[in-house]
C-alpha cells in the first residue's frame, strides 16, 4: 500500500531542490533527499551550501537575538569549539517566526551573535523556519521528523553523517546538555 503522505512529501521536497537535483531525483539517482541538498543565504552574503559539509554531522539551530534562550549562543559556540576539529558543524539560522524576536537586519544579528556571544560558527541570513514560507530545509526536516518541528527559537536539529535527522532537541534543551553532547559524539563516531 502506498503511503500518500510520503509521496506528497517527496514531491514537495523535490520541488524545493535546484533543477539539477530535481532531475536526478526524477531519474531515480537519489533515493532519498538529504540535508546536504540544501543551501542558505549567508548572513554576510554568499551561500552556505550544506553539500560543503557532506559526511559531517551538523547542528542546525533557529536563533533569535531578543529571546530568553539567546544566551544559548554561548553553549552553541562551546560545542562548536569542542567538536569542530572532528568535523562537527553548527549552523545558526536567525528567524523572526517566534514572538518577532529577531526584528533587526543582518548587522544587528551579527552584532548580537559575534560581539555579545563571540559566535564563530556559520550563520545564515534571516530565514523563515515554519509554515508555508519556511525554508526548504525546514520543510524537509519537518517531513523527516514531523513531531519534532520548531515550536520556538533555538530548536536544534542534529543531522547525522548520512545527511538525515539523527535527533532533535527543543528550545529548552541547552546545547551543552548531556543529551546533546552524547548525540553529537554518537554522530561523530557513526
Amino acid at each position: 500500500m502506498i503511503d500518500r503522505r510520503r509521496v506528497i512529501t517527496a514531491i514537495a521536497a523535490g520541488a524545493a531542490l535546484p533543477f539539477a537535483a530535481r532531475s536526478a531525483f526524477a531519474q531515480g539517482a537519489m533515493s532519498r533527499i538529504t540535508a546536504y541538498g540544501f543551501s542558505f543565504q549567508g548572513l554576510k552574503g554568499g551561500d552556505i551550501r550544506l553539500a560543503d559539509y557532506a559526511g559531517k554531522p551538523l547542528l542546525v539551530v533557529n536563533t533569535a537575538s531578543l529571546c530568553g534562550f539567546t544566551p544559548q549562543y554561548a553553549g552553541l559556540e562551546e560545542i562548536w569549539t569542542k567538536f569542530k576539529d572532528r568535523g562537527f558543524v553548527v549552523i545558526g539560522v536567525p528567524s523572526n517566526d517566534f514572538g518577532a524576536q529577531e526584528p533587526g537586519g543582518a548587522s544587528d544579528i551579527a552584532h548580537t551573535a559575534e560581539q555579545t556571544y563571540h559566535v564563530s560558527f556559520p550563520m545564515t541570513a534571516k530565514t523563515s523556519v515554519k509554515g508555508p514560507s519556511a525554508h526548504p530545509f525546514y520543510k524537509w526536516a519537518a517531513s523527516e521528523r514531523p513531531t519534532d518541528v520548531p515550536r520556538w527559537n533555538f530548536h536544534k536539529y542534529l543531522v547525522g553523517r548520512d545527511g538525515h535527522i539523527a535527533d532533535a532537541f527543543s528550545s529548552r534543551v541547552e546545547p551543552t546538555d548531556t543529551r546533546v553532547v552524547t548525540a553529537i559524539a554518537r554522530a561523530l563516531n557513526g
